[in-house]
C-alpha cells in the first residue's frame, strides 16, 4: 500500500462530505443561523492555517493561506457575522489538536493532508449548496470557488511524506488520523448546538 493509499485510508473513515452538516447544506436544509455559527466557528480553524504551513517552511503557501483567512471573512460578513473565539467544545478540541499537531513537521503534514485531500470535493457541494438554496453576496462564494480546484497542496504533502523516515511516515499517518476525527467532530459539535433565538 502506498503511503498515499495509507493516508486516504484515514481519511475516509472519517470524510466530512458525508457528515450530516454537510449533507443538510447541500440540500438547502441548513437554517442560516447553523452557517453563521459555522462560519464563526469553523473560521478560527481556518485561521490557523498559515502556521502548519511555517512549520513546513513552505512561505509561498503561507500567504496564499492568509490570503484565504481574508476569503473566509468575507463569506461570514456575507451572513452578518465574523470569525470568532470558539465557544463549542468540539471547536476548541479541533483547534487544540491543530496547534500541536502544526508543531513538528510530520505531524503537520499528515494533518494538513487530511484536510486539503478534502478541500476539492467539498468546496464544490458547499458553492452548489450556498448558489442553490442561500440568497447570499457573490462575496459567499469566493472561499469555496477558490478551493473546488485546488489540489497541489495535497500533491505537495504527499511528496514531503515521501522525504520522511518510516517512523515519521508512521507519526504523518497517526496525525492524520487524528485531525480527520477532529473535522469530523467539530462539524458534529456545530451541528448538534441548541442555537436560541
Amino acid at each position: 500500500m502506498s503511503i498515499q493509499e495509507k493516508l486516504d485510508q484515514k481519511v475516509d473513515q472519517y470524510r466530512i462530505l458525508s457528515h450530516p452538516f454537510y449533507e443538510k447544506w447541500s440540500e438547502g436544509k441548513m437554517p442560516v443561523e447553523k452557517l453563521k455559527r459555522y462560519a464563526e466557528e469553523y473560521g478560527a480553524f481556518i485561521s490557523l492555517m498559515p502556521m502548519g504551513w511555517k512549520t513546513l517552511n513552505d512561505h509561498h503557501t503561507v500567504e496564499e493561506e492568509e490570503e484565504h483567512i481574508e476569503l473566509w471573512e468575507k463569506f461570514a460578513n456575507s451572513l452578518g457575522t465574523k470569525i470568532g473565539v470558539s465557544k463549542i467544545n468540539e471547536i476548541q478540541s479541533l483547534i487544540d489538536s491543530t496547534n500541536k499537531l502544526f508543531n513538528s513537521p510530520e505531524t503537520a503534514i499528515g494533518a494538513l493532508y487530511a484536510f486539503e485531500v478534502q478541500q476539492p470535493e467539498t468546496a464544490t457541494s458547499k458553492l452548489d449548496g450556498l448558489r442553490k438554496f442561500y440568497d447570499l453576496s457573490s462575496e459567499a462564494d469566493e472561499y469555496f470557488i477558490e478551493h473546488t480546484h485546488n489540489h497541489h497542496e495535497a500533491e505537495k504533502l504527499i511528496n514531503l511524506m515521501e522525504s520522511l523516515s518510516k517512523e515519521d511516515q508512521e507519526k504523518a499517518i497517526m496525525a492524520c488520523e487524528e485531525m480527520s476525527k477532529a473535522l469530523w467532530d467539530g462539524l458534529t459539535g456545530i451541528d448538534e448546538e441548541q442555537i436560541l433565538h
